[in-house]
């Protein structure tokens, strides 16, 4: 079974920082883009940032660009999110992501599949 463990979150004053892990299994995790996501209480999730399989592509939502870097350790099936300069916004629980392809014959069907979130606070 695919799954997706994120971890790493905590209480952070404003301005510190923190690393979010996700540990993945039960897929070939260096072939799938991984991606961050978060959801602050009463809002929508939102995509925070992804890198691509091979690390050669990376994206930001702008109000994290510049603050936070997304990595991975293919050999590890880990994703990393460090966040630096932490601001109250930021509070939320953070998800990492994978859409994995699952075949069947000609067919190719796409399933997203999430962790269960790590909850970040910045206090002021």
């Amino acid at each position: 079974d695919v799954q997706l463990q994120a971890s790493g979150g905590g209480v952070v004053q404003v301005g510190g920082s923190l690393r979010l892990s996700c540990a993945a299994s039960g897929f070939s995790f260096g072939d799938y883009a991984i991606g961050w996501f978060r959801q602050a209480p009463g809002k929508e999730r939102e995509g925070v940032s992804f890198i691509s399989s091979s690390e050669s592509r990376t994206w930001y939502t702008n109000s994290v660009k510049d603050r936070f870097t997304i990595s991975r350790d293919n050999a590890d099936n880990t994703a990393y999110l460090q966040m630096n300069s932490l601001k109250s916004e930021d509070t939320a629980v953070y998800y990492c992501s994978a859409a994995i392809k699952y075949y069947s014959g000609s067919h190719v069907q796409t399933k997203v599949h999430w962790g269960q979130g790590t909850l970040v606070t910045v206090s002021s």
